[in-house]
């Protein structure tokens, strides 16, 4: 007994030892690089342009509804009016209804070229709400230190920066050693087929092959990570993948006095049950870990010792994150049923019951997986399981050591020097993901500060951004082209 209890103690010891050398060894990972070169930005005159792109009601087509035609050719004319060095240097091409490509040639024709995206399409408005906003949505407002109006984040933000920024390198008499390429998709709301698909196909049977490309994403946030208290850039080097499962079951219908044992509804029903009690199973992988062992470092001894030791600590760290929505979704392909369509009326057995379950997919499942694991959960052969028709594989994880994901660390820690640069899992679709095998190096990052409470704006009322935060939008694009393409 005496000497069980020396050989616990003693790996006791070894095991402590080895945590703590780990735990020492668990450096900051954070560049320290020098200070970006001046750039001029007129703060009001750049926020007013970006308002009055935000008064065209640029909305894509879907679901039968026809596009808004007229505000997208209108928001070309805008942009070509107020952006006259970029319209002059740089070749426009119309790509679709409303989509285009820019192409800045660089002096050394041997490099690859870099991409920027964003895009030029909005969600619609809920009718009925407009007045519930504190700014009208489409009336594009500069007042209290923001700019007011839907696309102010998602994604006319983005698309104006990047032209400001083109305009003033322009202006400067700068010029690309490497061709940058801009691509401003007009349908990326519904999916980018006659937008971002069609100029990664452009761009393909021209046999071009992309240095970089960086697209919408990740943003700047506080409060982010526990124990973390500086803000963290969340840079995406990866984006989840989508599909909607439908599952529908037919059943004779009849009078609700004489019921079978289950009816349609019942048999659906548990087939739903089924999936939210048994999830697809966790990984903490790709973006998600590296954001652990990135700002790791910078949290307190404690905190510490549990992210340098994941290969001892990850079902502690996993368990703690699939404890809430937010997290849950980085660490598995989650599970969300968002449609239930069943019955006429409340005397009559339904004969026919449909539901639509929602799956975004973590980078190592696919859209095949996810069908598989539905079928063998719900275990019912009277549940008919198909899939809708947009669905998206979640793309490869793009690597956090390459020249091209430093170079853009370094722009993120030149504009924001008190800023902790972070990759991380994109759970949302961007563009970007169209671009898969033009590039290896693909990243999804808007360089915009925002507080928790700013993310229901996406998508939701009040969307806005700070005047003072965009110039700071227009100094980091400018910077990211000077050390990427110079």
């Amino acid at each position: 007994m005496k000497r069980l209890l020396l050989f616990i103690l003693g790996g006791l010891l070894l095991l402590t030892g080895v945590l703590c050398v780990r735990t020492l060894g668990f450096s900051t990972r954070q560049v320290t690089p020098e200070p970006p070169a001046a750039l001029q930005v007129d703060a009001d005159a750049a926020a007013e342009r970006l308002a009055g792109a935000l008064r065209f009601k640029t909305v894509a087509a879907s679901d039968g509804s026809p596009g808004e035609d007229a505000a997208f050719d209108g928001l070309h004319g805008y942009l070509a009016r107020h952006f006259p060095r970029v319209h002059a240097a740089l070749k426009r091409e119309p790509v679709g209804p409303h989509s285009v490509l820019y192409t800045w040639p660089g002096t050394d024709a041997s490099l690859r070229p870099v991409l920027l995206m964003g895009h030029l399409d909005v969600v619609p408005v809920v009718p009925g709400t407009e007045a519930s906003w504190a700014k009208p949505p489409f009336d594009g407002v500069v007042d209290g230190g923001f700019v007011w109006g839907r696309g102010a984040l998602d994604d006319k933000g983005s698309v104006l920066g990047i032209l400001e920024a083109v305009e003033a390198l322009l202006a400067a008499g700068e010029a690309p050693r490497r061709t940058v390429l801009l691509a401003f998709g007009a349908d990326e709301e519904v999916g980018g087929r006659e937008g971002a698909v069609a100029i990664a196909k452009l761009l393909s049977e021209r046999g071009v092959r992309l240095e970089s490309v960086l697209d919408e994403g990740g943003v700047i946030m506080s409060g982010t990570v526990p124990g973390v208290q500086a803000p963290v850039a969340l840079v995406g080097t990866s984006e989840k993948g989508f599909v909607s499962v439908e599952l529908t079951v037919e059943e004779e219908g009849g009078h609700s006095s004489m019921p079978p044992p289950r009816t349609a509804v019942g048999i659906l029903s548990q087939g739903i049950a089924r999936l939210e009690a048994r999830p697809m199973p966790t990984r903490l992988q790709g973006g998600s870990r590296e954001l652990f062992e990135r700002v790791g470092p910078e949290m307190s001894f404690g905190m510490r010792v549990l992210f340098a030791n994941l290969w001892l600590t990850e079902p502690l760290v996993v368990a703690q994150l699939t404890s809430k929505p937010t997290t849950n979704a980085a660490v598995r392909t989650t599970t969300a049923a968002t449609m239930f369509q069943a019955g006429v009326k409340d005397n009559v057995l339904p004969s026919r019951a449909r539901a639509v379950v929602n799956f975004r997919i973590l980078p190592g499942d696919s859209v095949e997986g996810v069908l598989a694991h539905v079928r063998e959960v719900v275990d019912e052969p009277r549940v008919k399981v198909s899939t809708l028709a947009f669905q998206s594989e979640p793309s490869p994880v793009s690597p956090a050591d390459s020249d091209d994901f430093r170079a853009l660390e370094r722009t993120i820690r030149q504009v924001f020097p008190q800023v902790l640069v972070s990759p991380y899992l994109n759970v949302a679709a961007t563009d970007s993901r169209h671009f898969v095998g033009l590039s290896d190096n693909i990243y999804r990052f808007f360089p915009v500060h925002l507080q928790r409470e700013d993310l229901s704006r996406v998508h939701g009322k009040d969307e806005r951004i700070a005047v003072a935060g965009y110039v700071d939008v227009i100094r980091f694009y400018a910077q990211y082209l000077r050390n990427v393409a110079r």
